[in-house]
């Protein structure tokens, strides 16, 4: 990393940080693995009243181009939304849009150290604590359940109409294929055909969506303590199971196909989920969130190996995304149909 982008930093800290002084940045690092925005990892060193500070930040900002539009201000907004609430999330500090600084907009969080994630390529994310971690995992999703949409008015998201939160959601990601598609995507117009004659019944009530909570989206310590709930660039407000249908997706454990997300059994994991949110799972309106999230992440791989293959951004997670990825939901999203959703609660 240049040291230009760590002086840069450094200048803004010093504008943002009142009474320090002789800030410095050091260990300037780009955290890979997602691609709908640039985080790095850095340390900031500084003088205040007398002590040195030393301190671990998290730089999240804006990319040339990503696999989905999105904005900081709408996961900054959320992150301040849940703190202080049973839902862990790190502390933020500042968001800016001014390009002056670093070009883009980005925001600024404390690092949750000592920490890591889970990756879905892992044979067992989570080993002997995931049970454990399970449990927390969950019960934190139906946490987020348990949050009336005005909590994000700070993001000002929209609210849509109750019945018509699935038609929103699907119509925004049929529109992300229509434009990305670089081949016919025969299994994904297969499914949206299906989903729209077989429309879910209305949400018991609408929530807090994250739009992308699984596993490698959440850091957890060595004692298996869940510490923070990350990558809030999707919230919106919805049906709550639409978090619980892309949690459940077989493609975030590809090796352990009855542990969602490496973690517990599904029959456990809707307990938790229950217990938190204080709703019941709806199996009819669960299949087909299932099937949604399926088409979803189609959605977002088609949109990654458009990026890829336009040179609009050659990250390597771009190109195996479209590859690893699209074959997986596509086998998914094939079986599901040829069963008519049976299958998918």
């Amino acid at each position: 990393m240049s040291d230009g982008f760590e002086a840069r930093i450094a200048n803004y800290l010093s504008a943002k940080l009142e009474g320090v002084q002789d800030v410095q940045v050091s260990n300037l690092s780009r955290i890979h693995g997602g691609a709908s925005c640039e985080t790095y990892r850095l340390r900031a060193r500084y003088h205040e009243s007398g002590r040195l500070v030393d301190r671990g930040l998290i730089l999240r900002r804006d990319p040339p181009s990503g696999l989905i539009e999105t904005e900081r201000a709408t996961e900054f907004a959320a992150y301040n939304a849940f703190q202080n609430s049973p839902v862990p999330v790190p502390e933020v500090f500042w968001l800016e849009n001014d390009p002056q600084w670093l070009d883009r907009p980005f925001f600024v969080m404390a690092e949750v150290e000592n920490c890591a994630a889970g990756s879905i390529l892992a044979a067992d994310p989570y080993g002997a604590h995931a049970e454990k971690i399970g449990a927390q995992f969950w019960t934190a999703l139906g946490q987020i359940a348990a949050s009336p949409p005005e909590r994000l008015a700070g993001a000002k998201i929209a609210i849509p109409q109750s019945r018509d939160c699935w038609r929103v959601e699907l119509a925004k990601w049929e529109q992300v294929i229509d434009e990305d598609e670089r081949e016919p995507q025969p299994v994904a117009r297969a499914a949206i055909r299906w989903m729209k004659r077989h429309p879910p019944p209305p949400p018991q009530r609408l929530c807090v969506v994250h739009g992308d909570y699984r596993t490698g989206n959440f850091l957890f310590d060595v004692e298996g303590n869940v510490r923070a709930i990350l990558d809030w660039e999707m919230v919106h407000a919805g049906d709550p199971h639409e978090d619980l249908g892309w949690a459940l997706d077989p493609l975030w454990s590809p090796h352990l196909p009855g542990r969602p997300g490496g973690m517990i059994a599904p029959r456990d994991a809707i307990k938790f989920w229950e217990k938190a949110s204080g709703l019941m799972v709806d199996r009819v309106a669960l299949t087909w969130w299932r099937m949604f999230a399926m088409v979803k992440g189609l959605a977002i791989w088609i949109s990654a190996g458009a990026e890829y293959q336009d040179g609009k951004n050659v990250d390597p997670v771009m190109a195996f995304s479209s590859w690893y990825c699209t074959a997986m939901h596509n086998r998914a999203l094939a079986d599901a149909l040829m069963r008519d959703g049976r299958g998918l609660t």
